[in-house]
């Protein structure tokens, strides 16, 4: 049985996405891998799997392979626009999608969140008339590494308005390609924004492995799930700068990370499991293409 505290990091931390690069499976072979996972020791790891909105009619047919215990949870991923205009247009269509397939088997499936780019004229205006369409749904809006500091403050901005507070920032950190990786300091400085440590954060690609390190498919270093997830719930309790945010995120050694029932630690930098508990709330999971390759390199490490 792993620790604790490692427990409360990583629960629900890993939202599937195996149709997306670099493995990009189709839909068939990506739900049966998740029927799979969703009966496996590991299941607890599990969040939701990444599903366009644009798949939804097609998954409704190919629903045998969840039962009432083992339900399919899916992560929605809508169109992505360039205008306020136009997002708002694409957002009707992908209510009526999430409905729809919400009504299919309320038994099978669930919708745990939408998640969609943010054009970058969207305002406190447009927000508004995307809660109204969306309703309690909680969604992750996407922008740019270097919009991250602006969309976080529009955000908390709007949750501060809003009777129930579920919009949160969803942060791309990698790719395919060494120029989709953001820096450390630019991760950090969506860590460390004010707003982010009551504003739900999720990531997505690039964190397939447990630890920072060099990889020779995309020619540059990759984040470590370990280092991004750790760095935001010790930033957030400890009130960390940006320079001490991404020191943790840059560290590649793994004795640097301590994990006992009681608490996790970096470095002299310690959380209780309690308030890790309580800091995951705002830190909701990271999106990889693998199941399989973050549970092997734990295992590797012998943290699993």
């Amino acid at each position: 049985m792993p620790p604790a505290s490692l427990r409360a990091l990583l629960a629900r931390s890993i939202d599937y996405a195996g149709m997306f690069p670099p493995c990009s499976l189709g839909l068939e072979t990506a739900l049966r891998n998740q029927a799979e996972y969703v009966r496996s020791p590991d299941a607890w790891m599990l969040g939701a799997l990444v599903l366009s909105t644009e798949q939804f009619d097609e998954t409704k047919q190919l629903l045998s392979q969840f039962d009432t215990h083992h339900p399919l949870r899916v992560a929605a991923l809508g169109p992505k626009n360039a205008s306020a205009d136009a997002f708002l247009e694409a957002l009707d269509d992908a209510e009526a999608a999430i409905s729809s397939l919400s009504r299919h088997n309320v038994d099978l499936v669930s919708i745990s969140h939408l998640e969609m780019f943010l054009p970058h004229d969207v305002e406190i205006a447009p927000l508004k008339e995307a809660r109204s369409i969306l309703g309690d749904l909680p969604v992750f809006w996407e922008a740019s590494p270097d919009r991250a500091e602006q969309t976080i403050a529009l955000l908390a901005e709007f949750n501060s308005d809003a009777d129930l507070a579920t919009f949160g920032y969803k942060l791309r950190t990698g790719g395919v390609t060494a120029d989709a990786f953001p820096t450390s300091m630019q991760i950090a400085k969506a860590l460390v924004t004010p707003a982010t440590h009551q504003l739900p954060i999720k990531f997505t690609a690039g964190l397939h492995h447990p630890l920072r390190q060099y990889r020779e498919e995309v020619q540059t270093k990759m984040h470590g799930f370990l280092n991004v997830l750790g760095a935001a719930v010790l930033a957030a309790e400890h009130r960390w700068d940006t320079n001490q945010t991404a020191m943790m995120l840059e560290d590649e050694n793994v004795d640097s990370f301590s994990f006992a029932d009681d608490f996790f630690a970096w470095r002299e930098w310690r959380i209780d499991t309690k308030r890790l508990q309580y800091r995951r709330r705002f830190v909701v999971s990271f999106g990889s293409c693998s199941f399989d390759e973050p549970r092997d390199d734990l295992r590797a490490l012998k943290l699993l």
